[in-house]
């Protein structure tokens, strides 16, 4: 089925349809107070929903330092120009205008799980009865050697979209004619896995048209990727000879870079380069650890609620949730938000709860018009968020199969921006 923007709206309000009730069952206090750090796939559309669902019982408030979101979906595509830094930015006014979510742009610095507090770096605290917690992903520290946030503009992570897009596009597009670009990928797991391989892809498209006879260089440490076989068959379909990859066997678990030499050495072989992508490894956004509910880099939930497996007021989504089977992906985070909402609102209100169902699709465009997806479906277990059935685009698809596809992944694109936004 072909996702358009009014059918991905209808699927996701079908998924947490309930049946609102009056009582409240905040803590003496009045209206029950729920607090969404992070406004991204997972947080602005689990804001979204509690607000609109609970008809204004509950008071939610959404903590978000940037005024504009930029998707990292998408963020692949305008690299390779096919669409404007413009088209993947977004706001936060239809949020608060529509459905009196409070937004406050600030940082969150501080949660006190005891007093149910978050602190703000203005110097704001806020009450919660309920938390969640969706901030995206940080860096590993010193992950891949020579490489810190402070190199960022010489190499590039472009993992968080915006400013980072728009350097690593102009860092493509000022490369000398047959010049080098270079991509240290991560281990895993990490956020979006076909990310890194959609991105060889847009740099190769762009490349061709401007500087074909320039090389790219892909050192990955990993053994294998998503989607592996539909990329290397459209590289070798449309960029052939381009894409050189190194893997575990030929040194790439050993990488070391230089900024200022512009270098990267790929188990004592030094590789001179033009432009560097680098993706270090991952972890929980800061706050997660912040509040004590990491284990090691992730932060474990369990899959019924997506509530913390260290407390039961505090709920993780997206990126920074270890929670079994689901990649980390924007429409992982926007599922995961909705089954979410509704347990929430249903803690609060009163309100019937559904058992818990997720689903994701991840599109990747390899050339115009080129496009292949993976999804599943998923249910909750006692253990994990766990895989029920699954499909994959297929080698030696057509053209017309491989432009539906792309095309419903820009349908798709309207319809989760919609379902987070407005």
């Amino acid at each position: 089925m072909t996702l358009n923007r009014r059918k991905f709206i209808a699927v996701g309000a079908a998924t947490v349809a309930s049946l609102s009730a009056p009582a409240v069952l905040a803590d003496g206090h009045g209206k029950p107070r729920v607090v969404v750090i992070g406004g991204g796939s997972g947080g602005a559309t689990a804001a979204r929903y509690i607000a609109k669902d609970s008809q204004g019982a509950i008071d939610v408030t959404l903590v978000e330092p940037s005024r504009t979101y930029f998707t990292c979906y998408f963020s692949n595509l305008y690299i390779a120009g096919f669409t404007d830094l413009e088209d993947i930015s977004h706001t936060y006014g239809t949020l608060a205008a529509k459905y009196g979510i409070n937004v406050v742009h600030d940082w969150a610095v501080d949660v006190d799980r005891d007093a149910k507090t978050v602190s703000l770096a203005g110097g704001s605290v806020l009450p919660y009865d309920k938390l969640i917690l969706s901030p995206g992903i940080d860096f590993v520290e010193g992950a891949v050697p020579g490489w810190s946030v402070a190199a960022q503009n010489k190499m590039p992570h472009a993992y968080k979209a915006g400013s980072q897009s728009e350097l690593l596009k102009a860092q493509v597009m000022a490369m000398p004619k047959g010049g080098r670009f270079a991509m240290v990928a991560p281990p895993n797991p990490f956020r979006c896995p076909p990310g890194p391989y959609e991105r060889i892809s847009m740099v190769a498209h762009v490349l061709k048209q401007t500087n074909p006879t320039a090389k790219i260089l892909l050192v990955d440490p990993k053994e294998s990727f998503s989607k592996q076989a539909l990329f290397e068959e459209g590289w070798e379909r449309h960029y052939s000879g381009m894409i050189e990859r190194v893997g575990p066997d030929f040194g790439a678990t050993n990488v070391r870079v230089d900024p200022e030499a512009m270098t990267v050495d790929i188990d004592g072989s030094v590789e001179k380069v033009d432009v560097c992508n680098v993706i270090p490894a991952q972890k929980a956004g800061r706050i997660a650890d912040m509040a004590g509910v990491t284990d090691g880099n992730w932060a474990p939930v369990n899959a019924a609620d997506m509530s913390s497996k260290a407390d039961p007021d505090v709920h993780v989504l997206g990126d920074a949730a270890q929670q079994g089977d689901m990649p980390k992906s924007g429409f992982a985070a926007n599922s995961q938000a909705k089954v979410c909402a509704m347990a929430v609102r249903g803690a609060l209100t009163g309100s019937k709860v559904f058992p818990a169902k997720f689903t994701n699709t991840c599109w990747s465009l390899i050339a115009a018009d080129d496009g292949v997806k993976v999804g599943a479906t998923y249910e909750a277990t006692a253990e994990k968020i766990a895989k029920v059935d699954g499909f994959i685009s297929q080698t030696g698809e057509d053209a017309a199969t491989r432009k539906a596809t792309y095309e419903e992944s820009v349908g798709w694109y309207a319809g989760i921006t919609a379902d987070m936004f407005n």
